[in-house]
């Protein structure tokens, strides 16, 4: 839309206007010298002189710096777009059916049940953004054989999924009948067809989804960090992703999010050349306006380019190039400087009358302008975002920028095209259903073969299969390596390392005091020495590496660095000293947990991303997994994530001084929500090594799309050898541990059943003791899972209620404690609620009472702490005192 040469006022940022021009002619000279040096000397030259200026303006301390706003013009001038690589004219009928049938899909699912809900307005705004990516620029994965491309990764704007199901449909990967199904996941297998979810979601359509986008801000933080990752496995020559680029199209609403902005400057400081973001610019959220009192492409201008990122505009598509060239005074640039978005909506909104009235009507010289157009030439004045020859040229400056992330900023319409019906309203968004006046105008206005018949009746259209749209359509995206989405879970399986290799020290302690953080180190450094699976290992930390005794292997593996290390460390004489590296393996991320799940999330799905298997050990606080950042690890769980999440110092008594915000007593009870999560709180170095044993050949040998909670503490205690046979409860969830005092019949009448966890067993194990010491036959059962004793016993239940089998099974649980007798104590260094969800599985007539540390955390120590929320030892043989009632007397 920029004239070939741009006039003046285009050079001249936006806060120059504030300042008086005390001497004219002067400033005319200076402007000529300026464009003079530009003409004869290049642009190099010319860059040169302005950061020249800049640095003896700073120098002479004159308090200003270049403004980060550029005019409100095209960033690509017309002079420098490329041509046009395609057929106009068939990719924009292309996109006009993809539009008709994204619509026609949501309408009638609502005419059919309102209560589905669905998005139409979104995907108006960006269905040409989408189908210049498909048609030119994403690339689909050609195989996993040498010199094959790998495919590019797109994350989808998750109110446009429509528009996605629509494609998919002309490209014959859906059927009519399943465009039919939207939104009805359940009832759709019964018509012999699949249900269409309704944003992105992996887990619902494991072919279709690759990544989960619908938590808006979940989607931007997660394509920066699986970005960082291809670079990861590059520098580590584990896979080349040199040629591979991540695209993510977002909303600008969705910046608001923070995750959205958080790793902004991790991904300029990374150079993440291989990452393109179009923010879809239609300037409304979900209600109203982004921010009708000023303008978002300019905010985000400001933010992006403050964070070092390479800001492309598109605004104005072709139609405005005349405009602009004609624009010799500046009259059009200076009243688009001056409307806000809330008045550009209202333009939106309105006809071409109205515009040319409100807009070009605002002085003689835009009027001008728009003389010898008709109204309706004027309503058809496209925003960039809507001109794929504009769009076409975004992208290709994006793509061939080198040294920086790049975001185009892409000006739309929201509900584009849905005239008098949706186009720039407020309740847009909500927009769910059109009358026949509305479909008969939309049909119109995108030139679509439809009858009025066919049009009022919602009919999806599809060209026949020889036409030249289809021909058109599969050629492109063969030459692109294939349809997207796509999800393609083929891969290599790891074989993991005999348990006796890494953690013979756990499963035979022999007594030896460590706390299981220290033996999970020890066993983390064992199993990075592997051979095979050693390399594929990804242990990451958001900070405290060294809280976690993790300082070893610095040396050991290195920090992962994009440039290495350009320094010598002030501990460089130390034997554990801090040392980055190119091919360094632990992912350091620095106090931000949001990145180091996302971390997490791109090695851990990187089996299906990649066609390569990564197994990822996060270790943090566990207060600050779940409670913080429990959105991105639901996600992770849609996207069926594969590795080892360690919540470290676990528990409300364990660290001690640290008080209220980072003493865990909630986390396993939000693990237990997530179905392909299994969660786990062992309390000895023994059953932890069973655990990590096997969820290594679950996740990367056998291939299961679950991930693995684990809780670890920072209690050095004695840790005993696991016991003969114990290794089945401790996956299962529990396990009779130890039988402290009388056994047999005779002393049944005082006999009690201890259940603890993680930290909280070793003071069940010395309540027991001190029971025995009074008489009072105490078995200790070891919980290792109470989640996996609640879906077991669960699984049981249905099957019984459901009568599939006259076998149900027993709980495993109940099976235990069938060996047990007396009430039963259940303690935990967790809420109530967590030993909670298994007393319906404790056997009949067995009174069950639970110990467990609700309310606000505190500071003091564990033993203080321990008697304050009633879980120690003492509480523990108060509670089975109690629950003998008279008999404990005796």
């Amino acid at each position: 839309m920029n004239a070939p040469t741009a006039p003046h006022h285009l050079l001249m940022p936006a806060s120059a206007t504030a300042l008086a021009d005390t001497d004219p002619q002067e400033t005319a000279e200076w402007r000529d010298a300026f464009l003079a040096l530009v003409a004869t000397e290049g642009p190099e030259r010319a860059r040169f002189m302005l950061q020249e200026m800049v640095r003896l303006a700073r120098a002479r301390r004159v308090g200003w710096q270049p403004d980060l706003n550029t005019p409100y013009v095209n960033t690509v001038a017309v002079q420098d777009q490329p041509v046009f690589p395609g057929d106009l004219a068939i990719e924009e009928r292309v996109a006009s059916i993809v539009r008709w049938n994204a619509l026609a899909m949501v309408v009638r699912a609502n005419q059919a049940y309102g209560e589905l809900g669905g998005h139409i307005a979104s995907y108006a705004s960006a269905a040409d953004l989408f189908e210049s990516g498909f048609n030119h620029f994403f690339r689909a994965r050609e195989g996993l054989g040498e010199g094959q491309h790998r495919g590019d990764l797109v994350f989808f704007q998750p109110h446009s999924a429509p528009g996605v199901y629509a494609r998919a449909f002309m490209e014959g990967r859906l059927s009519e009948q399943d465009l039919m199904h939207y939104r009805q996941e359940l009832t759709a297998p019964a018509a012999g067809a699949q249900g269409l979810s309704s944003y992105p979601h992996p887990w619902l359509m494991p072919d279709f989804w690759q990544f989960p986008t619908g938590s808006m801000g979940i989607g931007p933080i997660s394509s920066i960090y699986h970005a960082r990752f291809m670079r990861y496995l590059t520098h580590r020559n584990l896979l080349d992703c040199s040629a591979r680029k991540v695209w993510g199209v977002f909303g600008d609403g969705e910046m608001d999010e923070p995750e959205s902005m958080s790793a902004l400057t991790l991904a300029a400081r990374e150079g993440l050349d291989n990452l393109v973001w179009v923010v879809n610019c239609n300037l409304q959220r979900l209600d109203g306006p982004v921010r009708g009192n000023g303008r978002i492409i300019d905010e985000l201008e400001r933010l992006f380019a403050g964070a070092g990122w390479n800001v492309v505009k598109l605004v104005w598509g072709s139609d405005w190039d005349g405009l602009f060239a004609r624009d010799l005074t500046g009259a059009l640039a200076r009243a688009l400087e001056g409307t806000v978005d809330g008045q550009m909506q209202t333009f939106a909104a309105k006809d071409g009358r109205f515009n040319r009235d409100n807009f070009f009507g605002q002085n003689p010289e835009l009027a001008a302008l728009a003389q010898g157009m008709t109204d309706e030439q004027i309503d058809r004045l496209k925003r960039g975002g809507h001109d794929l020859v504009k769009i076409h040229a975004a992208y290709a400056a994006a793509a061939r920028h080198q040294g920086q992330p790049t975001v185009i900023l892409a000006h739309t319409k929201k509900g584009y095209g849905m005239g008098t019906a949706g186009q720039g309203k407020m309740t847009t968004h909500s927009q769910k259903k059109l009358d026949e006046t509305d479909l008969i105008e939309f049909r119109n206005r995108f030139n679509l073969p439809l009858t009025d018949a066919q049009a009022t009746s919602l009919a999806f259209f599809k060209p026949a299969e020889d036409s030249p749209e289809m021909r058109y359509l599969r050629s492109h995206r063969q030459n692109l390596g294939g349809y997207l989405p796509r999800r393609e879970t083929v891969c290599e399986a790891l074989p993991v390392p005999a348990i006796a290799s890494y953690a013979q020290f756990a499963l035979q302690a022999d007594g030896k005091e460590m706390s299981t953080t220290m033996a999970f180190v020890r066993m983390l450094g064992s199993l990075l020495k592997d051979a095979t699976l050693g390399p594929r290992i990804v242990p990451i930390v958001a900070d405290e590496a060294r809280t976690f005794g993790m300082a070893n292997l610095f040396k050991q593996v290195g920090i992962y660095s994009s440039v290495g290390q350009r320094y010598a460390p002030e501990d460089i004489g130390s034997v554990l000293s801090y040392r980055e590296a190119l091919d360094g393996q632990i992912l350091e991320e620095g106090i931000s947990e949001a990145g180091a799940i996302a971390s997490w999330t791109a090695a851990a799905t990187s089996y299906s991303v990649h066609g390569l298997a990564t197994l990822p050990f996060y270790i943090y606080y566990s207060m600050f997994g779940f409670q913080r950042v429990g959105d991105a690890i639901w996600a992770a769980a849609d996207q069926r994530a594969r590795g080892f999440l360690l919540g470290a110092t676990s528990g409300r008594t364990t660290l001690g001084g640290e008080g209220l915000q980072h003493q865990d007593g909630s986390s396993h009870l939000v693990a237990a929500t997530i179905p392909n999560c299994k969660a786990y709180d062992p309390a000895y170095a023994g059953e932890m090594a069973v655990i990590v044993d096997a969820g290594m050949r679950e996740m990367v040998t056998e291939q299961r799309d679950v991930f693995y909670y684990v809780t670890l503490m920072n209690e050095n205690y004695a840790q005993p050898d696991l016991p003969a046979g114990a290794a089945e409860g401790v996956l299962r969830g529990c396990y009779v541990f130890q039988c402290f005092g009388a056994e047999g019949p005779a002393a049944n009448a005082r006999h009690v059943t201890l259940m603890g966890s993680g930290a909280i067993l070793t003071e069940v194990v010395k309540a027991a003791q001190q029971l025995a010491a009074e008489g009072i036959t105490a078995t200790v059962v070891s919980v290792t899972s109470w989640s996996e004793l609640a879906r077991d016993g669960v699984a049981c239940e249905q099957r019984a209620i459901a009568g599939e089998t006259d076998e149900p099974g027993t709980p495993w649980l109940a099976a235990q404690l069938a060996a047990t007798s007396g009430p039963v104590i259940a303690a935990t260094d967790y809420v109530r609620a967590v030993p909670e969800t298994v007393r319906a599985f404790v056997p009949e007539g067995r009174r069950y009472l639970t110990l467990g540390t609700d309310g606000f955390g505190r500071s003091d120590t564990r033993a203080a702490l321990r008697e304050f929320f009633g879980v120690d030892a003492a509480a523990v043989v108060r509670a089975a005192k109690f629950a003998l009632g008279p008999m404990a007397a005796r």
